[in-house]
């Protein structure tokens, strides 16, 4: 069996919290040695009886500094919890915007969180800024490679709801249209059929219709950039509030809110399902408009 391999099913059932990349990069850095020497190459072949040795680095401390920032807590036990993150929120820092993030919330309430990657200690996946709603986090890498393995097999239940403008002619129907960065606007995402796009599915269903409005629930395969705002824009109908592809003076924020989240626990192997109830603003504006 190969080396990598070997080790990564080593870790996978002791919960080590290693991922494939992280035991290479182990191996090219001369941290593992068989029968008392280094072995530099993953795909080395072990035989029966080898000695392995492997040397873990220590964890690189995170720069960030922890905040006393109020959370929603849905959920929480000793491998993972699960927030209602409030619109307004950024999830991880990034160059520029350091501070008052969900990361710097997370590091001041809790002990332990996954090290995947320093810059982001917990943090699984994200939603947007001005999108509210459910997001898990992980408190251990072991945690934290289960969900993202989840995420990539496209079996963790994702629910949104969302605001958009225009009367949306079908009751349901699924998106699948590519998205990639758009050819002049940098920052933004765009529907393409050339190269350098990715494949992108979204499936919609039409809750209620009103002469200028709808409310739509999206159910996401994929997980691109700015997908499901990408794919509405695409067909004609954008969410409301959405400074980059529709109007942003057409609702008090992004009307997005992420309701329902599902997944299979990491450690118990249960499934786990949440749900979130509709922001107060989304409500008044559904009464008032449907």
């Amino acid at each position: 069996m190969r080396l990598d391999l070997f080790l990564a099913d080593y870790a996978l059932r002791n919960n080590l919290g290693l991922s494939r990349t992280n035991i290479q990069k182990l191996i090219h850095g001369g941290k593992v040695s068989l029968n008392s020497q280094a072995i530099t190459k993953p795909h080395h072949k072990l035989n029966a009886f080898d000695a392995l040795q492997v040397i873990l680095p220590e964890p690189e401390k995170t720069e960030l500094a922890a905040e006393a920032i109020p959370l929603n807590i849905v959920y929480e036990d000793a491998d993972l919890l699960v927030i209602n993150k409030p619109p307004g929120l950024v999830v991880h820092p990034a160059p520029g915007n350091r501070e008052h993030t969900l990361v710097n919330a997370l590091l001041g309430r809790l002990s332990a969180l996954s090290d995947i990657n320093k810059n982001r200690p917990g943090i699984v996946h994200r939603l947007d800024k001005e999108t509210s709603g459910l997001l898990v986090i992980a408190k251990n890498n072991s945690s934290h490679l289960n969900l993202v393995k989840q995420f990539a097999q496209h079996s963790i239940q994702r629910k949104y709801i969302a605001l958009v403008s225009g009367r949306v002619e079908f009751d349901e129907d699924i998106i699948e249209a590519p998205i990639g960065r758009h050819p002049v606007k940098r920052k933004n995402m765009a529907v393409s059929f050339t190269q350098n796009t990715k494949y992108a599915r979204t499936a919609y269903k039409t809750l209620k219709r009103s002469k200028d409005f709808s409310l739509l629930e999206l159910k996401p395969f994929t997980g691109r950039t700015h997908q499901l705002r990408v794919h509405l824009a695409y067909l004609g109908y954008p969410i409301l509030g959405d400074s980059k592809y529709g109007k942003k003076d057409s609702f008090s924020r992004l009307a997005l809110h992420a309701q329902e989240l599902g997944f299979i626990h990491p450690a118990t192997n249960k499934a786990m399902h949440f749900t979130s109830n509709l922001p107060p603003e989304f409500q008044e504006f559904i009464k008032k408009n449907f």
